[in-house]
């Protein structure tokens, strides 16, 4: 029960264990505190915090997450079953598992005779003892119990009698919720539904499904066996996990709620479901997928004209979910593949005002092609398209005019390296003479600037640059190619992207630089 409405299915959530697992993916304690917060806003009835038994850090993370407050989620202690042939009060899993103060405990048994013969070394009958022993102790000891069985499609297309048994072992133990596992993530869609079918024959406990994702169908294998009557999905966020990682739950989440009609989240919950995404990945260290469905900063992003064309009229002609359902939200892209549609639209979304059969119109359209033919890319730089389409249909001018600029970069003896720039500027009928130090000509150049305009422009004191990318767009060329420059700014309230491109990397990030400073001094000076 979450908010005292029933949910259709249960969303338990596995990033803190089964998703710190995939590879470059390493939280420390202050990381999963945090995310298992976020979790909590975004409204999972279960968060797996750990296995306690394994680590130092889980079982701090038990202790610490005791003083935290959960309205929606319940947190969970990941363990195996007892060992095999020690008696379960002097099992070190479980003794650390109870240590840990969690109220629901995830237990994870073999459920294909091949793992309990080669992986475990132990026979069958004493497989079912580990089960039937660990579940009904913590059943004892006031504990909810979730039974993962490991293994189990892959056990049941093997020795189906004996998967079955594990299950029913389980179930007579007390077990809460019964899971089903294609832990290899083999398992075709077709045969996780059929499977099921048969299994709620004779299991009548509530089931879950764990799938993991190296056939690529992790997704589907969850939403078909929901189909089937599994009333528990487990999984991460952004698909995160061992190998090719776990049902990714930003997908499984929108699908069970606007495709299959299910509730899962508390109500209100899903349009939280973009912003946790990327703030899960930010803590993670990740990039985020860009073309991730549902919560992509691509997923609802279109380029070509007819499509954009189609948009205007009726945004359902090209996707199939409103993006703010899930908190994404539409963009349209301006680049060569661009018509007159997608400039219209941009133009509406920078509240421009132009007319669709102006010449001018059409002018702008040929100008930005051709800077995208050399080079430059507009879909990640809205600053600097706002920029241009503003000077293309006479809506602006320049805050600012170059007289000269010069970098000097020195090394010494000692192999330090000094970049100073000097700079002189002109703002109205007023001359600016500056010069700066930098941990680079970039930076150099970026302090000149500011140093010279402040005076003005005070505003400019408040902006910050927050990333800067470079790429080569014609490594053939060698030390004489092309580079694209992306800059992304932000101040207090917003962000920013703008470009540059030369065969001289300083001109490219003058451009870009320029713009970024321009684009923040117009939107102040812009009417509310």
């Amino acid at each position: 029960m979450v908010g005292n409405k029933k949910l259709d299915v249960v969303i338990y959530d596995t990033t803190l264990r089964d998703g710190s697992q995939g590879e470059g993916i390493s939280f420390s304690l202050d990381d999963k505190l945090k995310i298992a917060k976020k979790l909590d806003e975004l409204g999972v009835a279960y968060i797996e915090g750990g296995w306690p038994g394994s680590n130092p850090k889980d079982l701090e993370f038990f202790r610490q997450v005791k003083n935290m407050e959960f309205k929606n989620s319940r947190i969970t202690a990941f363990s195996s079953t007892r060992k095999a042939g020690i008696p379960i009060k002097q099992d070190n899993n479980i003794k650390t598992l109870l240590e840990s103060g969690a109220q629901t405990a995830a237990i994870f048994g073999k459920s294909w005779d091949f793992h309990v013969l080669r992986a475990l070394e132990t026979t069958l009958e004493e497989n079912l003892r580990m089960v039937r022993d660990t579940v009904s102790y913590l059943k004892d000891k006031g504990l909810e119990v979730i039974f993962d069985a490991e293994h189990f499609f892959d056990g049941y297309i093997n020795n189906p009698d004996y998967a079955l048994q594990v299950l029913k072992t389980a179930e007579e133990a007390g077990a809460d919720w019964v899971v089903l596992c294609d832990t290899n993530g083999g398992t075709m869609p077709w045969e996780v539904e059929k499977i099921i079918l048969e299994v709620k024959k004779h299991i009548k406990a509530p089931l879950g499904i764990h799938a993991h994702n190296d056939s690529a169908c992790a997704v589907t294998n969850s939403l078909m066996a929901v189909r089937a009557g599994c009333t528990q999905v487990q999984g991460t966020m952004n698909g995160f996990g061992e190998r090719c990682g776990n049902a990714d739950l930003c997908a499984v989440i929108p699908n069970l709620e606007l495709k299959m009609g299910l509730r899962c989240l508390p109500e209100g919950k899903l349009k939280n479901l973009t912003e946790a995404a990327h703030y899960i990945s930010e803590i993670a260290n990740m990039p985020h997928y860009n073309n991730q469905p549902f919560v992509g900063y691509g997923a609802f992003a279109h380029k070509g004209g007819v499509h954009v064309s189609a948009l205007l009229k009726d945004a359902l002609t090209y996707e199939h979910i409103n993006p703010e359902d899930v908190g994404n939200h539409r963009r349209v892209l301006v680049s060569e593949l661009s018509g007159l549609s997608n400039l219209l639209y941009k133009a509406r979304e920078f509240n421009m005002d132009i007319n669709n059969y102006d010449a001018r119109t059409r002018e702008v359209i040929k100008m930005i092609k051709e800077l995208e033919n050399q080079g430059f890319q507009f879909e990640g730089a809205d600053a600097s398209l706002e920029l241009l389409l503003r000077k293309g249909f006479g809506q602006y001018e320049d805050f600012f005019k170059l007289n000269n600029l010069k970098i000097i970069l020195e090394k010494s003896e000692e192999d330090n390296i000094t970049s100073e720039a000097m700079i002189k500027v002109t703002v109205g009928d007023k001359v600016f003479h500056t010069a700066a130090e930098g941990d680079g000509p970039v930076n150099a150049l970026d302090n000149c600037l500011r140093k010279a305009l402040t005076e003005v422009y005070p505003e400019i004191s408040e902006m910050h640059l927050t990333d800067y990318k470079v790429r080569v767009l014609n490594g053939n060329e060698g030390t004489a190619a092309k580079v694209r420059v992306l800059i992304e700014s932000s101040d207090q309230t917003s962000k920013w992207s703008t470009v540059g491109v030369s065969e001289n990397i300083i001109e490219a990030s003058w451009q870009a630089l320029v713009d970024s400073i321009n684009y923040l001094l117009m939107k102040r000076r812009m009417p509310k």
